[in-house]
């Protein structure tokens, strides 16, 4: 079983591409990665690297050039990814969902001279082809650009070394949110090297499998899959998550790791395949990224053998929390304790702090932040809180909490999705608790729609689970009979899916365009 506390010794700093070096030296033969099509040895993908490096640089990138990428998991994302790095770059993974215009913005905030593209990102086509100085290169050979396997350099090339640099970027992440322009999330390779070499939480070794099934261009699988490479364990891709094409995957390469989110975990639980599947050789299941259900959680570990860990944090970095759950089933319904060297902390709506058990907005300190958001200080300066004593730097969740007696940190909501109405605050988890306890319900979402009497009302929209024959008005009083009398819900809708992106987050934003073009 894996250990949750930080390695004893780590390097002073290295690199992923150096890791995998490191491995195709040690250990020429073992599989580093399988994908839809193929696999690769980390030999053979330590020198598809260097290929991807000269080419790179024959084709003029220097270091401190941006490679962006817009595709679905896959060896050659990878690839693409890893050698920007090597070549003292940095990479944006960007994600193919995005409109034209929104992948526009990123490219232009990025500065990316180099753009990595297969089918899935069809929207990158529109956007690149008003961009003339960016160079385009195709992760597989149906789309109009040149295909990776004509672009890359002979197989006898080697790339000019490049001395890694802790203090560039890494990464730009393109936040997941989905109102206002991009947010481009900058984190550097000194920030990154604890996250890669097992620093925090050692999960992973040579012996582990890990099934990759949330896209690459979310940091909710960046966490999982650099310490995963870096320990030289095997990595399986999915390029769209099925699941069931998980259960089979998982049985067929008897998987050990897998970072989920929780919609996932909840398709996988009700897939009929699940209960049929082997899934002995799980050690670990982590979950980030959206609210995971207490209910879902202990079902998870009643029925899916290996260790539950969810993880509680942003992109932006500041402050996490592990929540151990085989270990504390009495805890399920809270995201757990500070990890070790993280500090949070707990807020008013003036920025005071107050006591830890007092509901407020959620701040945290680290050594994992970002630098900022890039090209974009106004927006840095206002996620940022500085403690008035000593000046440290935290980062501000947006999310309201606070802390139990034990230390483990309760999630109330967040306080931009906090409906007031009559003067009261509102949190849509609250409801959303209420209605997932409804055995007819497969997936709900609650939020504010604008009310003249009371300034702001709540909705839900909720899915039905497989069989289930009842009305949204039946379901709506179900609810208002057990909510207090200014949480109670002034409609419900039942539709066929509740919009959420690529890795499960609820797009509320959609919510209410929805709303308003049925009102």
């Amino acid at each position: 079983m894996a250990s949750y506390a930080p390695a004893a010794t780590i390097a002073e700093f290295g690199t992923l591409p150096g890791r995998v070096h490191e491995h195709a030296v040690s250990r020429p033969d073992a599989t580093a990665l399988i994908d839809a099509d193929s696999a690769v040895t980390y030999q053979a993908l330590d020198r598809r690297i260097d290929r991807a490096v000269a080419a790179l640089q024959r084709d003029g990138f220097s270091p401190g050039d941006v490679v962006a990428i817009c595709a679905a998991n896959s060896i050659d994302y990878v690839v693409a990814m890893l050698a920007a790095l090597r070549a003292g770059g940095s990479f944006a993974p960007l994600a193919p969902s995005s409109t034209a215009e929104a992948l526009g913005l990123m490219l232009d905030n990025s500065g990316a001279t180099f753009a990595f593209v297969d089918a899935y990102g069809r929207n990158a086509q529109e956007a690149l082809a008003a961009r003339s100085a960016i160079r385009p290169v195709g992760i597989n050979d149906d789309g109009p650009y040149t295909p990776i396997d004509d672009w890359l350099a002979d197989t006898n090339t080697t790339p000019e070394p490049v001395e890694p640099d802790p203090d560039t970027i890494f990464n730009i992440i393109y936040s997941s949110g989905t109102t206002g322009a991009p947010k481009g999330i900058v984190h550097t390779n000194r920030l990154r090297w604890p996250q890669i070499a097992g620093g925090v939480v050692k999960l992973y070794d040579e012996s582990s499998v890990t099934l990759v099934s949330t896209p690459l261009y979310s940091n909710t699988t960046l966490v999982s899959f650099m310490p995963a490479l870096a320990a030289g364990g095997t990595l399986v891709l999915m390029p769209k998550f099925d699941a069931g094409r998980f259960l089979a995957l998982a049985e067929q390469h008897h998987v050990t790791h897998a970072m989920l989110v929780p919609v996932q975990y909840r398709r996988l639980l009700d897939h009929p395949d699940f209960d049929h599947t082997d899934l002995s050789s799980f050690q670990i299941k982590c979950c980030t990224s959206s609210p995971f259900g207490a209910d879902v959680k202990a079902e998870v570990l009643e029925r899916w053998p290996g260790g539950l860990l969810e993880f509680y944090g942003m992109t932006e970095g500041g402050g996490s929390c592990m929540l151990v759950a085989h270990e504390h089933p009495d805890k399920l319904h809270t995201v757990g304790q500070p990890m070790p060297g993280h500090e949070l902390r707990i807020i008013d709506e003036d920025g005071i702090e107050i006591e830890r058990s007092r509901v407020g907005e959620i701040v945290g300190h680290s050594g994992f932040i970002m630098r900022g958001y890039h090209g974009d200080a106004e927006r840095t300066r206002a996620t940022e809180w500085y403690e008035p004593d000593t000046g440290a730097r935290f980062i501000r969740t947006g999310d309201i909490g606070y802390f139990d007696e034990d230390g483990f940190l309760n999630i109330v909501g967040r306080a931009k999705e906090t409906i007031i109405s009559g003067g009261f605050n509102i949190f849509p988890s609250d409801i959303e608790a209420v209605l997932r306890e409804h055995e007819a319900l497969a997936d709900v979402a609650v939020f504010g729609v604008d009310s003249a009497q009371w300034g702001e009302t709540p909705v839900a929209f909720v899915t039905l689970a497989p069989g289930a024959d009842i009305d949204a008005e039946t379901i709506q009083a179900w609810a208002n009979a057990r909510l207090g009398k200014f949480q109670r819900l002034s409609d419900t809708r039942v539709v066929d899916a509740v919009p959420r992106n690529a890795i499960g987050k609820v797009s509320r934003k959609d919510l209410r365009r929805i709303y308003s073009e049925n009102a």
